[in-house]
């Protein structure tokens, strides 16, 4: 079995010496882009024109800082046919959309599949065709180089899925194995796990890649209940007290996931993303319960505005007992007729009045009520539960009915 190319710091490296190259090459500089117009390298050859403010391009400006083009940027580029040519693609100055610089684009192809491309800024004199087909000698190297870290890429994918989808507890054993093996020493090191739900696709072309998530290991998609898919992301983290990394992750991908649109939620309306993190972890031994802890936190995200569209397992606060309640159990039979719509009100005035320690006072004045009409719902809420709102376990068992029907 051929044995894929590791994505490491060393062949990020490579990556920016094979730009450096071309930018030589060509006396230009260079940018280096996957498919989905994602950054990955980018030459700062120095060129009068390049460093005079007056000519400064947007487009490679936004690159650079952002890592990666708009999709109206990316429309407008492959309309000039980039991703059926097989040699450089000339595309003139613009200004109206941007490009206040003409450029080459050489495509980055692999046994006949674009996989990115290599961005050439326009000098004066332009390149000769001797040095744009040398510079084509490399994007060949390059194609090869993206190839490899594309399988590895989905060979990671597969064995976290199988992972974190395994049904018997021989499976998942022998799905951690190979995960463990796929990612050698980085098996061992801190990690968190990252759960975005719902994800807009299915299909893996559709998540990003991982180099274009700082820290990130591995991804894949995993079935996610009514709301389709979610995506799964496992990231290193410098340390177990420091989980920036995954929460830094966790928004990237959210507005990712945000910005394509996700799918359909009740009566044709967008299910809203949200993401969760779990607790760090070191090894691959609890992999399934961070991936829960994820998945949980994500939940409590979608629920509770409170805590931010990237919600950590560990600031969920009661929502890690109620996401690991059965779905049924926000159905009580006490509670069913004040979940019904027509009591949405009664519902919403009982739960801030739970939040709030059962204090008329603070409740009144955050629901903008006077204390009577508070104490008037209250009743009401009384006579469709049957519950007394002054018995501890009876408020225990709505307000965790209440918390939990959000979920």
């Amino acid at each position: 079995m051929r044995q894929n190319a590791r994505v490491t710091p060393d062949s990020r490296s490579e990556y920016q010496e094979l730009v450096d190259e071309v930018s030589e090459l060509l006396g230009a500089p260079a940018t280096l882009e996957n498919r989905d117009f994602e950054l990955i390298a980018f030459g700062a050859y120095d060129t009068e024109g390049d460093l005079d403010p007056s000519v400064l391009d947007p487009v490679r400006t936004r690159s650079i800082l952002t890592r990666r083009s708009t999709a109206a940027v990316r429309s407008w580029f492959e309309g000039f046919g980039i991703t059926r040519a097989t040699g450089p693609v000339r595309i003139p100055p613009t200004p109206e959309a941007g490009v206040y610089r003409g450029r080459t684009c050489l495509p980055v192809r692999h046994r006949g599949v674009v996989l990115g491309y290599v961005w050439l800024l326009d000098t004066d004199p332009r390149p000769t065709e001797r040095q744009l087909t040398a510079a084509m000698a490399v994007t060949a190297r390059i194609g090869a180089l993206l190839a490899d870290e594309a399988q590895h890429g989905a060979d990671l994918s597969r064995e976290l899925r199988a992972v974190l989808t395994a049904e018997r507890d021989w499976q998942r054993d022998m799905a951690v194995a190979e995960l463990r093996t796929a990612l050698g020493t980085r098996a061992d090191t801190p990690h968190a796990v990252v759960c975005v739900a719902p994800w807009p696709t299915a299909d893996p072309d559709g998540a990003p890649s991982v180099r274009t998530v700082p820290g990130a290991t591995a991804l894949c998609t995993v079935p996610w209940g009514a709301a389709g898919q979610s995506l799964a992301l496992l990231v290193r983290l410098r340390s177990a007290d420091l989980p920036a990394p995954a929460t830094a992750a966790a928004g990237r991908l959210l507005e990712r996931a945000r910005g394509t649109g996700g799918p359909a939620g009740p009566a044709g309306a967008e299910a809203v993303a949200a993401a969760g993190v779990s607790a760090p972890r070191s090894g691959l031994a609890e992999l399934e319960a961070a991936w829960w802890e994820a998945s949980a936190a994500a939940r409590a995200a979608r629920a509770e505005s409170r805590f931010g569209p990237v919600a950590q397992w560990t600031s969920i606060g009661p929502f890690r007992l109620l996401t690991a309640l059965p779905a049924h159990a926000a159905h009580d039979p006490a509670v069913r007729a004040l979940l019904t719509p027509a009591h949405r009100e009664l519902a919403r005035t009982a739960e801030v009045y739970l939040d709030r320690a059962g204090q008329a006072g603070r409740t009144a004045a955050e629901l903008g009520i006077h204390r009577q009409t508070l104490y008037y719902r209250l009743s009401r809420v009384e006579q469709l539960t049957g519950l007394d709102l002054d018995d501890g376990e009876d408020r225990l068992l709505l307000h965790m009915a209440l918390k939990a029907h959000r979920l």
